[in-house]
């Protein structure tokens, strides 16, 4: 997960905005105690966030042996890391504005895919297409809730974009949302470009979590 827009500061975020719970040192110091924490530290996963991918894959087949694979916003790697164990002898290339450390069988291309020459950097090394992209990218966290859904589904729209130019026909797409009342015209675009679309809030995400998953499973030509 990358955080884009605002630099990362330390802020209490109070309900009257949409949030469930105030993000306080308390809680970040419980959330690190967690289940899935301890669980991608004793599997040497660089993120909890390796559980969503695993649980999503397993329940809509998303990335089968030998795909080529993009990861948008995908720093730490968790999700990249999961992304080689399932593409096998396919390619993993993976996008984020921060710094990732290397892993082996990963391509990494590092800028912001809001710009087109980001963009073009990565369609120049995936020249027959890709079968998945995965966006986990997420705006930082403003405190103010409808804000942050926005720029959640700003995020997503660039996800969506860069998709619909590299995807191979019948390819698939997962993007992370902050649900709100601007979902709608989205996962509406989603629905209109691919076959099956399903919308899926994982176990390995807190209960106490926004944050929805937005998936197009085979995506159809382009109408003539």
């Amino acid at each position: 997960m990358s955080l884009y827009l605002l630099p990362s500061v330390g802020i209490t975020i109070n309900a009257p905005f949409g949030y469930p719970f105030p993000v306080t040192k308390a809680w970040r110091s419980e959330h690190r105690k967690d289940f899935y924490y301890k669980k991608a530290k004793r599997e040497h996963y660089r993120s909890r966030a390796s559980y969503k991918l695993k649980q999503l894959d397993f329940r809509y087949a998303l990335i089968e042996p030998g795909n080529t694979v993009v990861d948008l916003g995908a720093s730490p790697g968790g999700w990249s890391q999961v992304a080689v164990e399932l593409a096998g002898e396919g390619k993993v290339f993976a996008v984020d504005i921060d710094r990732f450390a290397p892993i082996e069988g990963v391509t990494f291309v590092r800028g912001d895919m809001r710009e087109e020459s980001v963009v073009q950097r990565v369609l120049h090394l995936v020249p027959e297409g890709a079968d998945v992209v995965l966006s986990d990218m997420s705006p930082n966290i403003s405190g103010n809730y409808s804000y942050d859904h926005a720029r959640s589904v700003e995020l997503c729209e660039h996800a969506l974009a860069f998709a619909l130019k590299v995807l191979k026909p019948g390819g698939n797409f997962v993007a992370k949302m902050f649900s709100g009342d601007m979902a709608k015209p989205f996962n509406d675009a989603v629905r209109r470009r691919f076959d099956e679309f399903h919308t899926n809030h994982p176990k390995a995400s807190r209960p106490t979590s926004s944050e929805v998953y937005v998936i197009g499973l085979g995506l159809r030509p382009p109408r003539r």
